[in-house]
C-alpha cells in the first residue's frame, strides 16, 4: 500500500506540472513529496490564470482592432464614392472646357499643328546643317517650342511664332554666304584649338587650309584623319587665303557624304598592304622585270648602234657583233663557200646569247604575274570563308580583309603583266633587229665570195 502511494504521487507530479519533469525528485519522505506536489498545482495554476488573462486581453485588442479597420473601410468606401462623383463632374467640366476651346480656337488649331510640325522638321534641318558650327545653341529653342506647340494648352506668342520665322530665314541666308568665324577645333591629337573657321554655305568647313568636319552628335568641329586629293587640299588653302575676288573650290553638294568618302578611300599603301604576301611577291616580280627591260633596252641600244656604225666602216672592230662576224670573214676568204657559211653561222650563233640574255626572264615574268594574282585571289577568298564561319554574314566588315585581298592581288597581278608584255615585245623586237642585220650581212658576205669564187673558177 505505502509503494503504491508513492507511485501514485510520483504520476500526480509529472501530470500536473512540468516545472519538475526536467527535474529529479528528491525527497526524503512522502510528507515532502505530498508538499512538493501542492507547490506544483500551485504554480500551474497561476501560469493558467495568467495565459487566460492575456488571452483575454489579447481577445479584446483583437475585437478593438477589427472595429476599427471596419469604420476606416466604411470611411474610404464613402471617400471613393465622393472621389468617383467628383471624378464624373471633373470630366464633363473638362469635355465642355475643350468644347469652350476648340470653339475659340477655330482655324488658330490648325495654326499651331503646322507650327509643331515645321519646328519639328527645322529642328531636324538644323542638327544636320554644319551653320550651327557657327550659330550653336538653335536646336535646343527649337525642340523646347515644339514639345510646347505639342500641348493643347499652350499657345504660342507672336514672339516665339517670329522667332521661327527668323531662324528658319537666317538658316536660308546663311546657306547662300562665305563667312569666316573663331571656333574651337578638335586636332587628331586629341588637343582642341581655337582657329578661324571659313564656312562655305551649308557644304564645307576650311580651318588651317584643309578641310574639317562638323560632328553632329557632339556637336564639335574637327579635323578629317586623311585628306581628300591634292587638288581638293590645294583649292581649301587658296580660299581660305583669299580675300576678295573668286577661287576654285570643290563643294561637296551632299554636305559632307562625299567628302567622306573621299577620305575613305584608301591610299597606294593600303591598297598594297591589303595584296599581303602574293601582293608584294608580285611588286618584287614587276620591279625586276623593269630593270631586265631597262638593262636590256639600254644595252640592245647601244649594240644597234655600234652595228650602225660598223656597217658604214669597211674596218672591223671587235667592239660589237657584226664586227667579230665580219672578222670571222676576213679570216676565212680562202675557204669555199659553204665552209665560209657555216663559220659565219656559227660566229652569229656565238653572239646570239650576250643579245637575247634574260629577255626569257622577262617573258617568265609577264605570264607569272597573272598567275599569281589568281593564287592572291584563292588565299583571300579562304580567308573570307573563314571570316563567315567564324563571324557569319552578319557584318560585311569581317569579310572585307579577304575580299580586298582577292581583288588587290588579281589587279596587281593584271598591272605587272600588261607592262611586262608590252616591255619584253620591245626588247624582243631589238634584239630581232640585231639578230636580222647579222644574219642579213652575213649572207650578203657568202654571196660575195660565192660570186668572187665563181668568177675566179672561169
Amino acid at each position: 500500500m505505502k509503494k503504491l502511494s508513492v507511485l501514485i504521487a510520483i504520476l500526480g507530479l509529472a501530470l500536473s506540472t512540468p516545472l519538475y519533469a526536467a527535474d529529479e525528485i528528491k525527497a526524503a519522505t512522502l510528507s515532502e513529496l505530498l508538499q512538493m506536489v501542492k507547490e506544483g498545482k500551485l504554480i500551474n495554476r497561476d501560469e493558467n490564470n495568467r495565459r487566460e488573462k492575456e488571452f483575454a486581453d489579447d481577445k479584446a485588442r483583437q475585437q478593438s482592432a477589427l472595429k476599427n479597420a471596419e469604420r476606416q473601410q466604411r470611411e474610404e468606401e464613402a471617400r471613393s464614392e465622393r472621389l468617383e462623383t467628383q471624378f464624373e463632374k471633373n470630366e464633363k467640366e473638362i469635355a465642355a472646357l475643350q468644347e469652350i476651346l476648340s470653339k475659340r480656337l477655330g482655324s488658330l488649331r490648325e495654326l499651331f499643328g503646322v507650327l509643331q510640325q515645321v519646328s519639328g522638321d527645322t529642328q531636324g534641318v538644323f542638327e544636320g546643317s554644319i551653320i550651327s558650327a557657327e550659330y550653336p545653341g538653335r536646336t535646343d529653342w527649337l525642340a523646347q517650342f515644339a514639345q510646347d506647340m505639342g500641348k493643347s494648352s499652350k499657345l504660342a506668342t507672336i514672339e516665339e511664332i517670329e522667332r521661327l520665322w527668323f531662324e528658319m530665314q537666317r538658316e536660308m541666308t546663311e546657306s547662300g554666304k562665305i563667312t569666316r568665324f573663331t571656333a574651337n577645333v578638335n586636332l587628331l591629337d586629341g588637343s582642341v584649338s581655337e582657329q578661324e573657321v571659313v564656312r562655305v554655305g551649308a557644304y564645307s568647313l576650311i580651318s588651317g587650309g584643309q578641310y574639317v568636319t562638323y560632328d553632329i552628335d557632339n556637336k564639335i568641329i574637327k579635323e578629317l584623319p586623311v585628306q581628300p586629293p591634292a587638288r581638293f587640299e590645294n583649292s581649301a588653302a587658296e580660299l581660305q587665303g583669299a580675300s576678295s575676288g573668286f577661287t576654285n573650290f570643290g563643294i561637296d553638294p551632299t554636305k559632307g557624304t562625299l567628302l567622306e568618302l573621299q577620305v575613305q578611300i584608301p591610299s597606294i599603301e593600303e591598297r598594297i598592304n591589303q595584296g599581303g604576301t602574293p601582293g608584294y611577291v608580285i611588286i618584287g616580280l614587276g620591279i625586276i622585270a623593269l630593270l631586265l627591260s631597262v638593262e636590256r633596252f639600254a644595252t640592245l641600244t647601244i649594240i644597234a648602234g655600234k652595228v650602225k656604225s660598223q656597217i658604214k666602216s669597211s674596218i672591223p672592230t671587235a667592239g660589237n657583233p657584226l664586227g667579230r662576224v665580219l672578222q670571222i670573214y676576213d679570216e676565212n676568204k680562202d675557204v669555199d663557200p659553204e665552209t665560209l657559211a657555216l663559220k659565219l653561222d656559227e660566229a652569229i650563233l656565238k653572239e646570239q646569247p650576250a643579245i637575247n640574255a634574260r629577255i626569257a626572264f622577262i617573258k617568265i615574268i609577264s605570264m607569272v604575274a597573272p598567275l599569281l594574282g589568281l593564287l592572291g585571289t584563292v588565299i583571300g577568298m579562304i580567308v573570307t570563308f573563314q571570316a563567315i564561319t567564324l563571324f557569319g554574314t552578319g557584318d560585311p566588315k569581317t569579310m572585307a580583309n579577304g575580299i580586298s585581298q582577292a581583288l588587290m592581288t588579281t589587279v596587281m597581278g593584271l598591272c605587272v603583266a600588261i607592262p611586262t608584255v608590252l616591255l619584253h615585245s620591245i626588247v624582243q623586237s631589238r634584239s630581232n633587229i640585231i639578230l636580222h642585220i647579222l644574219n642579213e650581212q652575213s649572207a650578203g658576205l657568202i654571196a660575195q665570195h660565192a660570186e668572187e669564187a665563181e668568177a675566179a673558177g672561169r
